[in-house]
């Protein structure tokens, strides 16, 4: 048996999950911190993470589970993409990391493409255009800046170095920047080179899965690189069986993350097309990393935001989650909107209540308006449904491979609607399960790096130790 340690950080909260693996390698895990991840709007309209508030959390946590497990074997953090903290020489951070829900880029974008041609930048970069990519960020960032930044560490690398681990990157989270190259999996000379950003200031990328210290005051404790990004956990987490034919997975959170994993990028003028995106995985052929080829779809920020908009009206509508999606299922509402409309993307102290802007989404998509709470609910999950669907037909006709099943994995697996109705769209079935995909991941991948895993059995690989892991829920499809 060994225990190890995954900070797992969403856009809203932090968990620390200890997990212990025992024979057959199962890893049985237990929660023992939760606690926000702070975002500050600033007067300026600026938004972005409070990094020390973040890093005072993940020490407590440490001390936690030093405190409940003295024999430790590992930590390692894991959190979104794309934002990062820029370190000046003296290995200081500069400033608070940019949240991704910043506008600042919006001028960057034009700047860029007028420099390097989207088509080009995808070609060479293999990433969908989102505003927030950390190729768009850097480029935002004034010039007196970026001259003083002698590397760049996206939030997951930041604190494990604060930890006890070397100031490096692994493949997961860098290749979300928009800044690698598809194929070699290092930092783009080309797209550096035509942005004028030169080839100083981005840090080492190790692959996955790799030991990069010691944690500060027990230096028996390994601090891991395990996969920065957490839906690179949480695929590496996915209880799929090969053998069984081709599958999907939709990692369902804050975002909708929807794809199929492969050994190699796919990079053309039909992906670019289709807007699917190339992003690293953990194990692949070469070692580092398979990649996923996947779809963003804005997620269950959506209903979140709509709670939180409720919670401040409860004559109107119980915002309790129970309540919110007992009221969906008794809806007829039939409307559907765009999940990615750009109106819902800010919060709601920047952009006003979520469920006015989910109306107009509706209006500007020819639907009755909804009526209800309930209606405005069952909208968000059969939108997303039918996103999730029409993402993964994309990624089947690029692939030329239909999935015969769809992994959902995450706290959205918990949604036996979400679950149910995209099972339907997809006309597949849904294995949903685990939920707690992102911090399984993190720590199977925590075991193999230090040689736990082998010790139980030297073919032991990490997705059958997340097949012994899981618990799952099959959701079949009613086909119209």
């Amino acid at each position: 048996m060994s225990t190890h340690l995954a900070l797992d950080l969403g856009a809203s909260s932090g968990r620390a999950v200890l997990g212990t693996l025992s024979g057959g390698g199962a890893m049985t895990m237990d929660e023992i911190a939760r606690f926000e991840t702070p975002m500050r709007t600033h007067e300026d309209g600026h938004v972005t993470w409070d990094v020390e508030a973040l890093a005072a959390s993940v020490d407590a946590a440490v001390a936690r589970a030093l405190a409940v497990a003295p024999e430790l074997r590992s930590v390692s953090v894991d959190a979104w993409g794309v934002d990062y903290v820029p370190v000046g020489a003296d290995g200081v951070a500069l400033r608070d990391p940019y949240a991704y829900r910043d506008p600042r880029t919006v001028p960057a974008i034009e700047a860029a493409h007028a420099r390097m041609p989207f088509a080009e930048l995808y070609r060479e970069t293999g990433i969908q255009h989102l505003p927030f990519n950390t190729v768009y960020q850097v480029l935002a960032d004034a010039p007196a800046e970026r001259a003083r930044t002698a590397t760049r560490l996206f939030i997951a690398d930041a604190l494990n170095h604060r930890l006890g681990g070397r100031a490096v990157t692994d493949a997961t989270v860098a290749s979300t920047s928009g800044l690698l190259d598809v194929r070699t999996g290092a930092w783009s000379q080309a797209v550096l080179g035509r942005l004028g950003l030169g080839m100083d200031g981005w840090p080492e990328i190790v692959a996955p899965g790799t030991v990069t210290g010691r944690l500060r005051g027990a230096e028996h404790v390994a601090v891991v690189a395990s996969c920065g990004h957490d839906t690179a956990c949480a695929v590496a987490a996915v209880p799929a069986d090969e053998a069984a034919g081709p599958w999907a997975y939709a990692s369902l959170g804050t975002w909708s993350l929807v794809g199929v994993e492969r050994a190699s990028p796919l990079a053309s003028d039909a992906a670019c097309t289709a807007g699917v995106t190339n992003e690293r995985g953990f194990g692949g052929p070469d070692g580092r990393g398979t990649i996923r080829l996947l779809r963003n779809v804005t997620g269950l920020w959506l209903l979140t935001e709509c709670a939180r908009a409720w919670s401040d009206a409860p004559a109107r509508f119980d915002g309790s989650l129970d309540a919110l999606l007992a009221a969906a299922d008794a809806s007829a509402y039939a409307g559907t909107f765009d999940p990615d409309d750009a109106t819902l993307a800010p919060p709601n102290e920047s952009a006003g209540p979520m469920p006015a802007r989910i109306a107009g989404a509706l209006a500007r998509a020819d639907a009755a308006p909804p009526e209800t709470g309930g209606d405005i609910v069952r909208a968000i999950l059969k939108s997303l449904a039918r996103a999730h669907a029409d993402r993964l037909g994309a990624i089947a006709a690029l692939t030329g491979e239909a999935p015969r099943v769809v992994h959902a994995v995450g706290g959205g697996s918990r949604n036996a609607l979400l679950c149910r109705w995209t099972a339907d769209a997809c006309g597949v079935p849904v294995v949903a399960g685990p939920a707690e995909a992102t911090a399984l991941g993190n720590l199977l991948v925590q075991a193999h790096a230090t040689g736990d895993l082998r010790a139980l059995d030297p073919d032991l690989t990490v997705r059958a130790a997340a097949r012994a892991s899981a618990q799952t829920v099959t959701y079949s499809p009613v086909l119209a």
